[in-house]
């Protein structure tokens, strides 16, 4: 779905979920939060594979649900057959434990997934009851920029500057936080697959404008991530992956 296509529809109440990463079970249990809500639509921030043992059923119903969905820079490099995921390692154990995810989902991920990931846009826009939001992975300048919340103000400030939106929804470090800078509302949504703010439960964003008033909550949900930490070690993926989805970091 294209950013016209998407903005031509005007909700009041959206619900947008972001960094999947092949964890079906977290994202089952998050559209069904959703539901049990009564929220009008969702949209999705991308990167619905790596790290997890459920590429292709991810992506799979998102695409059945009909989800307007950008691309992460996971989907970016596993929709080309791309050795590099665009991710930043602290230290080399983590690089190397990225590069046997890499590895792991290039070889597990299906061709019609791939084909699904690739058609996805950069970002999407929604009209959400005449303010603009704006849907990115990491920021509107890059794909794989991390906006942790401890950045400088200055930052923010800029990027603030040139959205060209008055909501501006974004994922990519996995770590939820909301705060208004230079005019523009910044939510970050956290992560429905791999969560590393100390919380196991899948996270995702309820965005409202009532009456001209505009909030953006941090919702959580549970579900079995010790089942999926099994499936995760079960599967050749690193240990550590599934450990992560334990302890949440």
């Amino acid at each position: 779905m294209t950013a016209d296509i998407a903005a031509a529809r005007r909700f009041d109440r959206i619900g947008v979920i972001t960094d999947l990463h092949a964890n079906l079970p977290a994202l089952e249990a998050t559209l069904g939060e959703i539901k049990e809500m009564g929220v009008e639509a969702i949209y999705c921030g991308g990167d619905l594979v790596g790290y997890g043992p459920h590429p292709n059923e991810v992506c799979r119903l998102v695409e059945q649900r009909a989800i307007p969905t950008i691309h992460g820079n996971y989907d970016h490099a596993i929709a080309r057959d791309l050795e590099d995921c665009g991710c930043a390692y602290r230290d080399p154990r983590d690089r190397e434990l990225g590069q046997r995810s890499v590895e792991w989902t290039l070889e597990h991920t299906r061709a019609e997934a791939k084909d699904f990931l690739r058609g996805l846009p950069f970002d999407l826009r929604v009209d959400l009851g005449g303010r603009r939001v704006r849907l990115v992975h990491g920021s509107p300048r890059k794909v794989n920029e991390y906006l942790f919340e401890d950045k400088p103000a200055r930052t923010f400030e800029r990027i603030a500057a040139q959205a060209d939106c008055d909501v501006l929804v974004f994922g990519h470090t996995h770590q939820p936080w909301v705060h208004e800078y230079g005019g523009v509302l910044f939510v970050n949504c956290g992560s429905v697959g791999k969560p590393k703010d100390g919380d196991p439960r899948a996270a995702f964003a309820v965005l409202e404008n009532a009456g001209g008033e505009l909030t953006a909550e941090i919702q959580r949900v549970s579900y079995d991530a010790e089942a999926v930490a099994d499936e995760v070690a079960a599967t050749g993926l690193p240990r550590e992956y599934a450990e992560k989805l334990l302890i949440a970091v």
